[in-house]
């Protein structure tokens, strides 16, 4: 998520206030990030008072502190870059209960914890740190909508679909959504148009 969607999800009404977005975009384009960088924020107990920006960079993992109101001074931001090889995480946790998915992940001393949609959000931030600590690069995983299945129904005799199980016919599907099973797809239908 970019640091401008994060000011709808806010804690606090002065923690991303323009007055503190002024003082952070010149330490995020020092330290090699856009001004509007993707990027997680660990809020801690008082967002109204400070919280921290970790944002993913080329060069390595850009951790900010961020201090809303100093008395007399107004807000202060400070950072420093940390290496890809230096950066310390713990392991990426999931637990299902009733439905519900529950994830904790640590990084950098900051434990970052969620259920259902902001523990995906999660996931996804610790897996782009996981593949920018091994040199690769990210690709998101495609999400699929969780839906009800409808019973299967009994077809003809010699019906492969009345014979396959779930398990099977999710593993049909998704051997035929491979690049390589779309590229034969869209390079026979170029052939026959």
């Amino acid at each position: 998520m970019r640091l401008s969607e994060w000011r709808v999800d806010a804690p606090h009404r002065d923690a991303l206030a323009p007055k503190v977005v002024a003082v952070v975009e010149p330490v995020l384009t020092a330290l090699g990030a856009e001004p509007d960088p993707t990027c997680w924020i660990v809020w801690g107990d008082d967002p109204g008072m400070r919280y921290a920006l970790l944002v993913p960079t080329e060069a390595g993992l850009l951790l900010i502190n961020v201090r809303v109101s100093v008395p007399g001074e107004g807000p202060r931001a400070g950072g420093k870059l940390i290496r890809w090889n230096r950066l310390q995480t713990g392991e990426l946790a999931l637990e299902m209960s009733n439905g519900h998915r529950l994830l904790s992940f640590q990084v950098e001393g900051n434990i970052l914890r969620g259920s259902d949609e902001e523990a995906d959000a999660i996931a996804g931030f610790a897996l782009q740190l996981y593949a920018a600590i091994d040199g690769r690069p990210y690709v998101p995983p495609a999400l699929t909508a969780r839906r009800k299945r409808p019973p299967l129904k009994a077809v003809g005799k010699g019906s492969t679909a009345s014979t396959r199980t779930p398990a099977a016919r999710s593993a049909a599907k998704a051997t035929a959504t491979t690049p390589t099973a779309v590229a034969r797809r869209v390079a026979s239908k170029g052939a026959q148009g």
